[in-house]
């Protein structure tokens, strides 16, 4: 009897984390997508189970602890183990502020999505990964959270100087391998990943990358066998520096 594997994605309602969702349940998943918006949830999943795909909503806001948990306890409700976790849910802030102006409301919402969502998702679903004996862990991070990336005048995002976003994803990194670290007895394998500058709401549709192109690292890493990394840090073209 073949037992159907398990992921979950935050964020999943629309745009890269939507296609991610596409992605695995395609690759045979059962898939939840996580957001606040019953609605769209709702109507994003059953998108999904049109195609033959076995996709659910799951009420998640990353940002309330209570939500989380009740999240967490619903998931259990429904499977006793989960095999992907990946923390997609990311807002983008005060863009086009000089970091000297930023106000600091907007960094600490920034933080409380990208920074403490992804940390407080973990930790609460962490029972049921470890119970899958497999468990991988995506962190939708950006090349823009790489410091030698921003000190690189030759690198395309150089110029890109957001104090609240860059720094959220140069912390979302550094959790990643604390996280990596503390997990590989269990089995749990933890990477962040770039989707690269992809044409999304937060953007304005502006990035020159498809969903399609920006879901696929994610999906490998999500999917890596026990031969596979862990602590590391991806995008389309293979390691990026930290």
């Amino acid at each position: 009897m073949t037992i159907m594997k398990t992921a979950m994605v935050t964020g999943a309602n629309k745009g890269i984390g939507l296609e991610i969702a596409r992605r695995l349940a395609a690759e045979g998943y059962r898939v939840w997508l996580g957001c606040r918006d019953r609605e769209r949830g709702e109507e994003a999943a059953a998108k999904l189970r049109a195609k033959g795909r076995d996709a659910r909503w799951l009420e998640l806001d990353v940002t309330d602890d209570r939500s989380v948990a009740a999240a967490a306890a619903a998931l259990a409700g429904q499977t006793g183990s989960l095999d992907v976790l990946v923390n997609n849910a990311g807002i983008a802030g005060s863009f086009g502020l000089s970091p000297l102006d930023e106000p600091m409301e907007s960094i600490k919402d920034v933080y409380e999505v990208n920074v403490f969502g992804p940390i407080r998702v973990t930790q609460a679903f962490l029972p049921l990964l470890k119970a899958s004996k497999a468990g991988r862990i995506v962190m939708m991070s950006s090349e823009l959270g790489s410091i030698q990336s921003l000190l690189d005048p030759e690198n395309e995002f150089y110029g890109v100087n957001v104090l609240g976003y860059n720094s959220s994803k140069s912390a979302l990194n550094a959790a990643t391998v604390s996280i990596a670290k503390a997990a590989e007895p269990f089995g749990i394998k933890v990477n962040a990943a770039d989707p690269g500058y992809t044409s999304t709401e937060m953007n304005g549709n502006t990035g020159y990358r498809t969903v399609e192109q920006a879901a696929e690292v994610a999906v490998t890493l999500a999917t890596l066998d026990d031969s596979g990394p862990t602590a590391g840090y991806f995008n389309h073209n293979g390691t990026l520096p930290w």
